[in-house]
């Protein structure tokens, strides 16, 4: 028997539980994604800290405070997977410019800005403002650059 599943509902009555779940242990999720990858679901949870590194016991913490709540809002069969987001990953949503506010970046650009040919760049995430973009402190020279939401192509955590 198949069962019919709108992944949209499920992350929208899951992601509050998850929310508190994190904020009991002092995280963040940074992401949420329920997908469907070779016929089978997978429920990956991101976590992020801004005190300390996730270790192995905030993610085995999670996992066990959420398994037997998420059972009954999930028709289906998943894998629950809970990690750190790691050092190479993208960013992909507007929130973690905003909880990455003060940390190193790499950030790369769809069009050089006016005046400049470079359209990567490593410095400091100053402030992000959802309608204007973000504000970024370039290392190499020491400008402080204001950068269009629509000219970022891409931005991760940048460690020396």
């Amino acid at each position: 028997m198949r069962t019919e599943v709108n992944r949209l509902e499920i992350l929208a009555n899951i992601t509050p539980l998850i929310e508190n779940t994190a904020m009991r242990y002092n995280l963040i999720p940074i992401e949420i994604d329920f997908s469907k990858e070779n016929h089978r679901w997978f429920l990956r949870i991101f976590l992020y800290s801004k005190e300390r590194d996730i270790t192995l016991d905030d993610c085995e913490n999670v996992t066990r405070s959420l398994e037997g709540f998420l059972d009954e809002l999930i028709p289906v069969k998943y894998y629950l997977e809970v990690s750190s987001p790691g050092l190479e990953r993208k960013f992909k949503s507007e929130k973690e410019f905003i909880i990455f506010k003060g940390r190193r970046i790499s950030l790369k650009l769809k069009e050089p800005l006016e005046g400049e040919t470079e359209k990567i760049f490593k410095g400091e995430l100053v402030d992000y403002d959802t309608n204007e973009g973000l504000t970024f402190f370039r290392f190499d020279d020491g400008v402080q650059l204001n950068i269009p939401k629509d000219n970022i192509q891409s931005a991760k955590l940048y460690i020396d």
